[in-house]
């Protein structure tokens, strides 16, 4: 603008002054002193430790933060260098800029990492200076991995859990849970028991967080007691032994379950007679005569203490001759299920006789005529259960279906490899429960049945891990 107009602008240029110790032509700054100079005349890393020891446990993989704090962390880690930068001395004196790992050999204990400060030198000039600070890892195991080396079996707390059922089918789903989120990673051992497993640890605490993860994924009833084993009357210490006794509710999933009459009442007069369709820290009931479903608590189950009035093990197949949909009835809850009206027949009675049942039943989204499926047959069962004899004139319907099955197609793949395994936790058994060759086979066979469950229902699939089977051979 101002040349279009002619006007004669003066160009402004930022002028150089002579370094007072060399004499080079540089721009002007407070000390009156270039980069070199300045830095001969002051170094603002004096003072800041350029040599750190620092303690690790090889056992638990953790560090010490004085005076008895251990931190776990891995190596090159975000956790690692904040820990690092921590342990320096007088660091507050300087302004602290950047900060990163440089390579070292992982065998030979040291780390390095370098710094990069700020720091107001002679007339207020900020210099800023990186330098190298060099970690010596020294080995030495923490407490607790100290006592677990010299004696194994030295437990300070134990967790014993424990559901009382003639099946593992909870324990399988329970250790997949714990696999995933590492629940039992600070056990020093594990055994496998008769109705239940229990997990030893060396610190009370970890038994305490352990309980904390299952009372998140199962509803359970805890109590805990404590022994003294040792006693110092001159330092004033005691050592105890902490155990938790923790019992699983005894309803499982697909479980067929008679409500009391006051828990029906208090969950909207549901049921009585009632599928459970899920486990998690409460559980889940369906009427499949309404599709109205329900959720009761722990705490609201131990002040009736029910059971199961059939387990899974008593399932039955059938096969669907006709099945005809109910529309006027609509799942208000907002689930997947469908009523539908259905012509059943036991598939041990096929060749004979010809005894057929009319049953209502939530799975009309998923059955068709000439498909399999499973459920309870209360025609022919001797339900000696309490809570029915408190209802008059409650009638049985003579068939539950539970779910469909696929055990045709499964004839199909029978010996071949699946394409996914599960990881199994490190445990003990014990000798009452390894006796025995039907043992063995009973729980195989609840393991398997663990695996096509898994294979069917991908609501119980989504909350663990699979693994790459390297056996597994795709078919041409």
């Amino acid at each position: 603008m101002s040349q279009e107009a002619g006007m004669f602008t003066v160009h402004q240029t930022v002028g150089s002054v002579l370094c007072c110790k060399c004499g080079i032509p540089m721009p002007p700054n407070a000390a009156n002193m270039c980069v070199k100079c300045l830095r001969s005349e002051v170094d603002i890393t004096e003072g800041l430790q350029k040599h750190v020891i620092i303690i690790h446990c090889p056992e638990c993989d953790t560090y010490l933060q004085p005076p008895r704090t251990w931190l776990k962390a891995q190596l090159e880690s975000k956790e690692l260098l904040t820990f690092c930068v921590k342990r320096l001395k007088n660091l507050n004196k300087v302004r602290l800029i950047h900060a990163e790992f440089i390579w070292t050999e992982p065998h030979s204990k040291r780390l390095k990492i370098k710094l990069k400060v700020q720091k107001e030198v002679l007339n207020g000039a900020v210099l800023e200076q990186s330098f190298l600070v060099e970690y010596v890892v020294q080995d030495q195991m923490c407490e607790s991995c100290s006592r677990v080396q010299a004696n194994p079996d030295q437990w300070v707390a134990a967790v014993q859990l424990r559901q009382q059922v003639p099946h593992r089918r909870t324990f399988f789903y329970l250790e997949q849970l714990i696999l995933k989120h590492d629940a039992a990673i600070r056990a020093i051992r594990i055994r496998q028991m008769d109705r239940g497993i229990d997990f030893f640890f060396s610190n009370r605490s970890h038994a305490v967080k352990f309980v904390e993860f299952v009372n998140k994924v199962a509803p359970i009833k805890s109590r805990h007691d404590k022994q003294l084993v040792s006693q110092d009357s001159k330092s004033n210490n005691y050592h105890y032994k902490y155990t938790f006794s923790v019992e699983i509710v005894p309803i499982c999933r697909e479980d067929l379950v008679c409500l009391p009459p006051k828990v029906a009442s208090a969950l909207g007069n549901i049921g009585p007679i009632v599928i459970c369709t899920k486990i998690t820290n409460a559980i889940a009931f369906l009427d499949p005569l309404t599709l109205r479903t329900c959720f009761l608590d722990a705490d609201q189950y131990s002040r009736t203490n029910f059971t199961s009035l059939m387990s899974a093990k008593q399932l039955v197949e059938y096969i669907v001759l006709d099945l005809e949909i109910i529309s006027n009835v609509v799942d208000v809850s907002g689930s997947k299920y469908v009523m539908a009206d259905v012509q059943v027949a036991r598939v041990s009675d096929f060749g004979k006789n010809d005894t057929m049942f009319f049953v209502r039943t939530h799975l009309g989204h998923l059955l068709n005529p000439g498909d399999f499926a499973l459920g309870y047959d209360l025609h022919a069962a001797n339900c000696n259960d309490i809570e029915i004899g408190k209802y008059k004139g409650l009638v049985i319907p003579e068939v539950i279906l539970v779910k469909k099955s696929y055990e045709e197609r499964r004839m199909r793949k029978r010996g071949k490899a699946r394409a996914w395994k599960l990881k199994s936790l490190d445990m003990e058994v014990d000798e009452s429960e390894a006796r025995g060759r039907a043992n063995v086979e009973n729980r195989n066979d609840e393991y398997e049945q663990f695996c096509r469950d898994l294979e069917e229902n991908p609501e119980l699939r989504f909350h663990i891990s699979l693994y790459k089977n390297e056996e597994y051979q795709r078919s041409e």
